[in-house]
């Protein structure tokens, strides 16, 4: 029987080490965007035996695959019965072609699977991303060419509890220039802040671009799975030229020196602007993950 709750700080330590077992580099299977997204999915977590399930959702549920070490197939056995418990159909999200495969060899034509392609992870090359190297990223280049030149008194500095502060200021602003009223803005806006307040018990590792002292571009994320970094925010202000792509190289530069392999930014949520961004950079991967429908034998 699983015994959901919710996610604590005190739970990071199982969290993450059930985790380090991913074998697909999801964006979902970090204990940092975990803990700062439960209010808004109403997020609660279960340990059983060596592996970690999520379920999220008020009235209409979804699961995680079970993580961890040991039998899988009794992992998503509990997974099962729990949805039963509450009368409703299982469905598990985030289901990789490895996690399919497995699925399917336990439940052989018990779980329907549905695709969504705003759901797909972009992950890139953090060499890609730090070096802008080739034609492909030529309007990159430009873009941070012109910000330099219009910006001569600009700097990168990593992300503290000293200006924490100015970041926060950043997204107010931005959410300002948007439509305040927007209520995934305000969730987003909790999420944000849920992880600033946290920002160092969570692990988190974030940049900040500054022009004449004013910080004017911030990202932050966290480790993931195989060596992937997963970016969680990025925010800057769309009427200066280059914002964007410059804190975005700078922090992939100081991500390549830590080791890190692969940049993880997430999903475009089938978002039209979002995705043409997220395109813009070339992901060297883009991952697909479908919902698996449990249906039986």
């Amino acid at each position: 029987m699983l015994e959901f709750k919710i996610p604590e700080m005190s739970d990071k330590k199982w969290i993450d080490e059930c985790l380090s077992n991913a074998h697909s580099m999801n964006c979902e299977y970090t204990f940092g965007s975990i803990y700062i997204w439960h209010t808004a999915y109403s997020t609660k977590v279960a340990r059983y035996k060596d592996f970690f399930i999520c379920r999220w959702g008020r009235d209409k549920y979804s699961y995680s695959l079970p993580i961890g070490r040991g039998d899988f197939k009794d992992a998503v056995l509990q997974i099962i019965n729990d949805a039963k418990e509450l009368g409703i159909t299982p469905v598990i999200y985030g289901v990789t072609e490895s996690y399919k495969e497995m699925l399917n060899t336990f439940f052989q034509g018990e779980f329907e699977y549905s695709y969504d392609d705003g759901s797909n992870d972009y992950i890139y090359n953090t060499s890609d991303l730090a070096e802008l190297r080739g034609k492909k990223y030529h309007g990159k280049r430009n873009h941070i060419t012109n910000f330099k030149k219009n910006n001569p008194d600009w700097c990168y500095e990593e992300i503290n509890e000293d200006n924490i502060s100015d970041c926060i200021e950043l997204h107010t602003n931005w959410i300002y220039d948007k439509d305040e009223n927007d209520s995934d803005y305000s969730l987003e806006f909790e999420s944000v802040l849920t992880g600033f307040e946290n920002y160092k018990k969570l692990g988190f590792k974030g940049g900040i671009i500054r022009v004449n002292s004013k910080a004017i571009a911030y990202t932050y994320g966290e480790k993931g799975a195989n060596n992937c970094f997963v970016s969680h925010f990025e925010k800057a202000p769309a009427d200066i030229q280059g914002a964007y792509a410059i804190i975005n190289q700078e922090f992939a530069k100081r991500l390549l020196e830590d080791g890190y392999e692969f940049i993880n930014r997430e999903e475009d949520l089938g978002i039209e602007g979002l995705r043409k961004a997220k395109q813009s950079y070339h992901p060297s991967l883009w991952l697909k993950k479908e919902s698996a429908k449990y249906i039986g034998k």
